[in-house]
């Protein structure tokens, strides 16, 4: 028995940047949320109007985690050796010094909150994904040359595909294609 491909979404193509301006401001304005332009080069205004639809991304929460445990991690691998482990009582000073710690603990916030940057960064944005199912559009090979694409995803909550593929098409489009995952 033959599988059919799930569905990733609508795509529409245009001929110009000011197209798929206008088109990405409308999806906006009529509740799209979860869609993503396609142009050949940068389009001004365009990314405030489709990176704002996408969900806020708990980057910050992630490196602040990240650079907590990397202070306790310092504290920590110094306590035990002076504290538990192996005390010796050096000049009368107390076995827990903290203010001697710091150094190390500093440099631990700084090394672990850089690597949950960057593996909190890969994962977020999925990385690495060599196959996107927009790939699979018919004409989205014209990205890097001169058409211009919008595609909304089936997981947005508003999406509907027929409902959607006929407000796509009221944005007088080039073409309209679904897009399979």
């Amino acid at each position: 028995m033959a599988k059919v491909p799930a569905l990733y979404g609508l795509m529409a193509e245009f001929e110009t940047p000011e197209q798929l301006l206008e088109a990405a401001q409308r999806s906006r304005d009529d509740g799209y949320r979860r869609m993503d332009a396609y142009s050949p080069f940068a389009v001004e205004g365009l990314p405030e109007i489709v990176v704002s639809s996408h969900d806020k991304v708990p980057l910050a929460g992630i490196v602040l985690c990240g650079g907590l445990t990397g202070t306790l991690t310092g504290l920590v691998l110094q306590w035990y050796p002076n504290v538990v482990g192996y005390p010796l009582n050096i000049g009368g000073k107390p076995y827990f010094s903290w203010p001697s710690f710091i150094p190390i603990m500093f440099e631990l916030t700084i090394l672990f909150s850089a690597l949950s940057a960057v593996f909190g960064m890969i994962i977020l944005n999925d990385l690495p994904q060599p196959y996107h199912p927009v790939f699979n559009a018919p004409r989205f090979d014209l990205a890097s040359r001169d058409r211009f694409f919008l595609c909304i995803e089936t997981r947005d909550p508003k999406f509907d595909i027929d409902r959607t593929k006929d407000f796509l098409i009221g944005l007088d489009p080039v073409d309209v294609t679904e897009v399979e995952s």
